[in-house]
């Protein structure tokens, strides 16, 4: 089971933070745990961070697997993007273990050459196959900074279609969308389509075989100027995975998802 590349990638640009009604959202970031379900069983528990100041953003979403994925991958991964919410990303940096392999590094640099911004793997990057051709790390977004981009194109335009170029590291997809509808309780549908460009199929990928087929995911999202995902829903191998909030982790709460004792229960009842 793919869960580093599906739960890291795409799983991070559907999903960013999701607090009810009355939630205590602080001017320099929050910290929120999620429960993710497979097929309506237990998958994976979420720990995301966001700190933002003075035009510049620092996140970090962990990934540790739970029930059936937890006996068949033993996948725990952390990654952490950093930036300037005007610019672009400056470094994102995964580390990740899964099945036998331990201490993975997926490293990226992104710098400036030839009036592009082109995405580079740093010196700490254990990637065994190589990068793809520059045409796919050019003017691109990690993962966690894609959101980053959603979140100001629906506020922006709220009635407008927008793409997002992201690259993870190993596979180019573009994360297309659009509002589907807007509720009375005050909550957006947002459609979103993942689109693979590149490094699908086994091009790339040292975990599986990624399908290169679009994969549409359901967002639900505030309808205000915070626009915070609440749930998102997205297919894997032909089956439902869902994301919800557990709850907000207070400033001086560690929130760890391997010990909460509410994480991948609340969120399901």
């Amino acid at each position: 089971m793919e869960m580093k590349g599906r739960a890291l990638s795409w799983a991070a640009c559907a999903l960013y933070a999701g607090l009810v009604s009355g939630r205590p959202v602080h001017a320099d970031g929050f910290a929120a745990l999620y429960a993710v379900y497979w097929a309506g069983l237990p998958a994976a528990e979420i720990r995301l961070e966001s700190r933002s100041g003075d035009g510049r953003y620092q996140d970090m979403i962990e990934i540790h697997s739970t029930g059936l994925p937890r006996l068949l991958t033993r996948f725990h991964g952390t990654a952490r993007s950093e930036g300037r919410l005007a610019a672009g990303p400056a470094r994102y940096d995964t580390t990740y273990d899964l099945r036998k392999r331990h201490n993975s590094h997926i490293s990226m640099r992104f710098v400036e050459r030839g009036g592009a911004v082109i995405a580079e793997r740093g010196t700490d990057d254990t990637s065994r196959k190589p990068p793809l051709a520059e045409e796919f790390r050019r003017n691109v977004v990690d993962p966690l900074t894609a959101f980053e981009r959603i979140r100001g194109a629906l506020r922006n335009d709220k009635a407008a279609a927008f793409a997002v170029p992201v690259y993870d590291g190993a596979r180019r997809f573009d994360v297309q969308g659009q509002i589907a509808a807007r509720a009375s309780d005050g909550r957006l549908r947002v459609r979103l389509t993942l689109r693979p460009i590149a490094g699908f199929k086994g091009e790339t990928s040292e975990d599986g075989d990624p399908d290169d087929a679009p994969r549409p995911v359901e967002l639900t999202i505030t309808d205000d100027t915070s626009l915070v995902p609440l749930s998102m829903t997205v297919s894997l191998y032909y089956l439902p995975l869902v994301v919800q909030l557990v709850r907000f982790c207070p400033a001086d709460d560690a929130c760890s998802i391997e010990t909460d004792p509410d994480a991948g229960r609340s969120a399901h009842q």
